[in-house]
């Protein structure tokens, strides 16, 4: 059974290249809702929609995601709207950054 805790923990190992923090900390993930016992929808975004570690960041996505096991359904969905601002960052990733 898909739980939350295990996407976010996997989601957590996902870093972003060019900032050195992962996109949970960043506050890149949006939501994450379970829609059944093995399906999920991830809802995540980027700092800027030309960002340009956006095919990297979702290869590894990807991958991490996949080490919850093949059976598993979870699709992940790049939105925009509502925009990225800093004030999404977690207390830990402003400090790493410098905010």
């Amino acid at each position: 059974m898909l739980k939350k805790e295990d996407i976010t923990q996997k989601l957590k190992l996902v870093v972003d290249p060019e900032l050195g923090v992962d996109i949970v900390e960043l506050g890149l993930v949006y939501e994450i809702n379970i829609t059944g016992k093995k399906e999920a929808v991830v809802k995540i975004t980027f700092t800027t929609p030309a960002c340009p570690m956006i095919h990297t960041i979702l290869d590894d996505i990807k991958k991490r995601l996949e080490e919850l096991g093949e059976d598993k359904d979870i699709t992940v969905e790049v939105v925009f709207d509502p925009p990225w601002t800093p004030e999404k960052m977690s207390e830990k990733a402003k400090l790493l950054l410098g905010y």
